[in-house]
């Protein structure tokens, strides 16, 4: 779906140069209610001219300006008229262009900085406080801004923290507004969109949706898709989606894996049916998924033999969908719920790292016989549960704690077994129920239960002396699992959870709590 001058919201352009945060920058500029979209710093000025930008934000970069091969913008971006604002690298791209100065300083700045306004009236910081803390990540610094700029921040590390041109509505920061450490940052990014671009706040999260029906149906047309349900919140929102774009077109696939929360399963084939009315297809495939996990130690083999036997599973159910009635066409796409964070930690953004495979993204086989449909693909999870309510979701749906698609079979560490799945099954139901009980649902952003199956510990239980497992709480709060912190459950909860576990579970003897912040620990142990 293109977005023109006619559309009804405005639209700014976040132009990516390597970022892992470039898709934050656009949720951010979502949250001010302006409609964004990323594209890659080697698109051509004229072509981002064509999509009839209102604002252009310069992401920030890993890259040095100065490295052989680092990405440039041209001066003739800010020849256009169109108000733009960069963001670290972009802000040191726009100064070079533009003829000031970036070197490299003796005191290089990553993570909190207090950083001191000299620009009391400026657009951007007019009325905020005059030290206040920001996220910072660079070495190299402006020293100079550009001829018909005005300074009006600065740090330790950076002489010249921040820039404008009002005449010619071109800004920038040497900090990361769009994270949350930067306590005012979403106000400058505001005051930038709102009185430097003159955007104005008409994105809803029903745009949104209605993007997303219309993207859809021009890449489907009249043909058959599946879907791939996994019984986790992402998937059930991505089937919804597509139900209302494309309706009968759509058959829900539900691969019972075996490797399921307890009570999913049974969930999936009433709620989601009974709310959607799409047709569902479910399909037992424990006994597949356990024979070829057999002896498999490695998180990264476990992920992508998972992802292998998803698809092929898929690609059966598709033959299957034809053979009993379907429309009669040969179905040639796939609905996955692939998310934004999956997408990066898979390598999958501009200039990012693989931190792990995924199989919604970098753990499918190269012989893909289906055409990926992923609507949720440039959303952050909290984006996700609005459009699940908009689509008409019940909260018990739009709210389930995330769950990973290889499910419990990356929180077991060592082989996955269906004993040891079952023991895990029953403490992950223990942990959950008591943190909902103890009305921490939303607070909470996720609680993996990880089982150290490889592990034994001495126990007493009874009168007996145990050789169990231990399991781990991993309780996190987030706002997009970009980032996230170890969650502060109150001590008696965390007692209840513990004794109800090596009470219940008889094979469990231990309990342990995960206090670990991501970074520099992922959400997931595997």
């Amino acid at each position: 779906m293109s977005v023109g001058a006619d559309s009804t919201f405005d639209t700014v352009l976040v132009v990516d140069f390597g970022a892992q945060y470039a898709q934050l920058i656009a949720r951010r500029v979502r949250e001010a209610h302006v409609h964004s979209e990323i594209v890659p710093s080697t698109m051509p000025v004229e072509e981002m001219l064509a999509k009839k930008p209102k604002a252009i934000i310069l992401s920030g970069g890993p890259s040095s300006v100065y490295a052989e091969g680092a990405p440039n913008v041209g001066a003739e971006l800010f020849e256009t008229g169109v108000p733009t604002f960069g963001i670290c690298y972009g802000f040191q791209a726009m100064t070079r262009a533009l003829g000031g100065t970036v070197a490299k300083t003796d005191l290089s700045e990553f993570g909190r900085t207090e950083l001191r306004v000299t620009g009391a009236d400026s657009l951007l910081f007019t009325g905020l406080p005059d030290e206040q803390p920001v996220w910072m990540s660079h070495g190299d610094s402006v020293i100079e801004a550009p001829a018909g700029f005005r300074a009006v921040a600065t740090t330790a590390g950076a002489p010249v923290a921040a820039f404008e041109d009002t005449d010619r509505r071109l800004f920038g920061v040497q900090f990361h507004p769009e994270v949350l450490h930067s306590e005012h940052g979403q106000e400058v990014l505001r005051r930038f969109l709102y009185e430097g671009a003159g955007c104005r706040p008409t994105w809803t999260m029903l745009n949104i949706v209605d993007e997303q029906v219309a993207r859809v149906r021009e890449q489907i047309g009249d043909k058959s898709v599946i879907c791939a349900l996994s019984g986790g919140v992402d998937s059930a929102v991505a089937g919804a989606l597509v139900q209302r774009a494309v309706g009968d077109q759509l058959t829900c696939v539900f691969v019972d894996h075996g490797l399921l929360r307890k009570g999913e399963a049974e969930q999936v084939e009433k709620d989601f049916v009974a709310i959607t009315g799409a047709r569902l297809k479910v399909v037992d495939a424990e006994e597949r998924f356990l024979s070829a996990l057999a002896g498999v130690t490695d998180p990264e083999e476990k992920r992508k033999i998972i992802g292998r036997e998803f698809i092929r599973v898929f690609e059966q159910a598709a033959r299957e969908v034809v053979a009993d009635g379907g429309d009669g066409n040969e179905v040639e796409f796939l609905v996955q719920g692939t998310l934004y964070p999956d997408v990066v930690e898979s390598g999958g953004g501009t200039g990012t790292a693989n931190i792990k495979s995924h199989h919604n993204v970098g753990g499918l086989p190269e012989d893909l016989q289906f055409t990926l449909v992923e609507p949720l693909r440039e959303l952050f999870k909290d984006e996700v549960r609005k459009v699940g309510e908009e689509l008409g979701l019940p909260p018990e749906m739009v709210w389930r704690q995330p769950f990973p698609g290889p499910g419990l079979g990356i929180r077991i560490i060592g082989e996955v077994t269906r004993d040891r799945l079952e023991i895990l099954r029953e403490a992950d139901a223990i942990a959950r129920e008591e943190l909902s009980h103890a009305g921490l649902d939303r607070d909470i952003w996720q609680c993996p239960v990880v089982l150290l199956a490889d592990v034994r510990s001495v126990g007493v239980q009874g009168d007996g002396r145990t050789y169990g497992h231990p399991v781990v709480l991993r309780p996190v709060s987030s706002e997009d699992a970009m980032t996230a912190d170890w969650s502060r459950v109150p001590y008696e909860v965390l007692a209840k959870i513990s004794n109800r576990i090596t009470n219940e579970v008889r094979e469990i003897n231990r309990v342990a709590l995960d206090v670990t912040s991501k970074p520099p620990g992922t959400i997931e142990w595997e």
